[in-house]
């Protein structure tokens, strides 16, 4: 019978194991494609020091999950339990490591409001500047999503206008519509954009558009980090019980 009860605790861990080392390579693979996008995600990204450092935490706890997994699916079939305990320790730290992370998330989550953004984008954005780094990212942003400003062309009115001084409400010629939604996408009418056409201009915020884009994919993500969480958790207490079990 304990045999039996040992050899059910080796599967299960074999089992749980392989959904680590599957959940690990779904997050080296959104680390990657985070870091390596060439639509303006990355430059969103190398903007925000907290985004940036949080994509390299992604990639890293990935590749981290991806190795353990598959050493606690060998520990598991070959009954190690130098592996095991090793998995087991590591596995620990992983999970301690993702509460810390989801914690201090939680704490963050005003740095990714409507009126933080639209305070930075009013104090620091320099319109055309392709060398400043902030309003190259939004300027990328604006262009791929077809959108203006965080809540529309009005949150460029305090902005400084060149090189249109004369304008009172000039808007950037990112929020000018294009034919094709890239750098290299011709303007509909860039004149008429730049001198307050609203049918020329894209009017939409930003905040809007992105949110609705990603909603889906944030709620993915969550359900994602709460189902690896429970799994390692799982796995803990089996290597735990199979360490145990082996004579």
């Amino acid at each position: 019978m304990e045999g039996d009860c040992l050899s059910c605790m080796k599967y299960l861990m074999f089992l749980f194991n392989f959904f680590i080392f599957l959940g690990g390579a779904c997050l080296l693979g959104v680390g990657i494609w985070v870091i390596v996008d060439p639509t303006g995600f990355r430059e969103i990204v190398a903007a925000n020091p907290l985004l940036f450092t949080g994509a390299y935490i992604m990639l890293a706890m990935g590749a981290m999950l991806f190795l353990l997994g598959f050493l606690g699916c060998c520990g598991a079939i070959r009954e190690n339990k130098c592996l095991l305990l090793f998995f087991f320790m590591f596995i620990l730290l992983i999970f301690l490591a993702e509460l810390s992370a989801a914690i201090l998330a939680f704490i963050f989550r005003e740095n990714l409001t409507r009126e933080f953004f639209t305070k930075e984008l009013k104090k620091h954005y320099l319109r055309n500047n392709d060398t400043d780094v902030f309003s190259s990212t939004w300027n990328s942003v604006m262009i791929t999503f077809a959108c203006c400003g965080v809540n529309g062309p009005e949150d460029f009115e305090a902005v400084p206008h060149l090189p249109y001084p004369s304008l009172e409400k000039a808007t950037p010629e990112a929020c000018c519509q294009r034919e094709l939604q890239s750098r290299e996408g011709m303007f509909v009418d860039k004149e008429a954009c730049l001198t307050g056409v609203e049918r020329f201009q894209n009017r939409q915020g930003c905040y809007a558009v992105i949110l609705n884009s990603f909603e889906t994919y944030v709620y993915l993500a969550g359900a994602l980090a709460i189902g690896v969480l429970a799994i390692e958790l799982f796995a803990m207490i089996f290597a735990m019980c199979l360490f145990r079990g082996i004579q």
